[in-house]
């Protein structure tokens, strides 16, 4: 419930529950933010409201925020690092037990903590209305949603009765983990046109070689980032080689910041897979400007020349 007048017009106060049932209630819309989550900081930069951060984590390095001070990782923020920043809320995502318990400490020392889960979508839209009421940025937030909404209908709609293009995603190798069916990931998979071959209700599965050859998806998918450096191509798998995907030439791969972390990347990640999938090119007027300078480039995905 958002309490107070429209934008640009001083409030007494905010308040929104976050996803751990807690009530967060400001005085007035936050000026100054410490995201303990990349997506978070991505999601105010989506929103005009760079201003509004006052620190970064160690992992989060694009241009926009670069000058920021880092205070520490997401699951081990310093405390004196955050407190030294002044913030007025703190934003922490949802699930890590471990980060959950920083956020308590955190809380302790008298900060105002908004807890929020990013697991699809609908997450997504949701979270991104709720950080701009805190910051006083509900307008922009509202036209931000609407945008993202009319893109994942018209990605939806696109497909129409089109057969789903079976598709594994892969998040490490070697020690295989691949993207189950709760998560950005997924939903991007379906948004894009596609059928995820792993059916597990989780986040991460481990599988090995035998349950991925069983499957053997018309598209292989290997994230490249912190969790997969350097993905090894195919060919230089042996069980991987009979793979239809190999066969075909259909292995793509993607940026883990832009497929994995949900946040103002997502709609591009599903119009991009679309176009993988489908070789539907991205539409003029549907391109989302990128939240940050030094987003990856639009593109396939394909494995250059060489390699699988």
């Amino acid at each position: 419930m958002v309490l107070g007048a429209l934008q640009g017009i001083p409030r007494a106060s905010v308040e929104v529950t976050d996803d751990a049932g807690r009530i967060v209630r400001l005085e007035a819309p936050a000026r100054r933010v410490v995201a303990l989550y990349g997506a978070f900081a991505e999601t105010l930069l989506a929103l005009g409201g760079r201003d509004r951060l006052v620190a970064r984590t160690s992992a989060d390095v694009q241009p926009d925020i670069a000058d920021l001070p880092s205070i520490g990782t997401h699951m081990r923020p310093d405390p004196e690092r955050v407190l030294a920043c002044r913030p007025d809320l703190v934003l922490q995502l949802a699930g890590r037990h471990e980060a959950l318990q920083q956020s308590e400490s955190l809380r302790r020392l008298g900060l105002v903590i908004a807890v929020f889960s990013l697991d699809g979508f609908e997450d997504l839209f949701r979270v991104t209305r709720h950080i701009g009421t805190l910051c006083g940025l509900d307008a922009a937030a509202k036209d931000l949603v609407a945008a993202w909404e009319h893109r994942l209908e018209a990605l939806r709609s696109r497909r129409g009765n089109t057969p789903a293009v079976s598709v594994f995603y892969e998040v490490r190798y070697p020690n295989l983990l691949a993207a189950g069916t709760k998560g950005i990931v997924h939903e991007i998979i379906e948004a894009g046109g596609g059928r995820n071959v792993v059916e597990t209700p989780r986040k991460l599965v481990r599988l090995g070689e035998e349950a991925l050859i069983d499957m053997d998806p018309d598209v292989y998918i290997l994230q490249k980032g912190p969790m997969n450096p350097d993905p090894v191509p195919l060919g230089l798998r042996p069980h991987f080689r009979g793979l239809a995907a190999v066969k075909t030439g259909r292995v793509f791969e993607v940026e883990e910041a832009v497929f994995a972390r949900p946040g103002p990347h997502s709609l591009d990640a599903a119009e991009r897979l679309e176009g993988m999938l489908h070789g539907v090119p991205q539409r003029k007027g549907e391109e989302n400007p990128p939240s940050r300078k030094g987003s990856p480039p639009p593109g396939d995905g394909r494995m250059p020349e060489g390699r699988p």
